[in-house]
């Protein structure tokens, strides 16, 4: 009878151990993402800056001559 407690003891502990690591991988490739996305967007911010001030050196460039 001990024995089967311990079974049944060990089966639960083993499954929560289970859940918990899904867990973990599914908050590790959502904050992956997340990751992703936000250099994606500091990416364009950057090109509308480079862009910006590529306008502003063409407008010196042009008020010069």
């Amino acid at each position: 009878m001990k024995t089967l407690v311990a079974v049944a003891a060990v089966a639960i502990l083993a499954g929560c151990g289970v859940d918990a690591a899904s867990s973990a991988a599914t908050a590790a490739a959502l904050k992956k993402q997340e990751i992703e996305e936000g250099q994606k967007t500091m990416q364009r911010a950057q090109q509308k800056i480079d862009g910006a001030m590529q306008q502003v050196q063409d407008r010196a460039a042009d008020a010069d001559k």
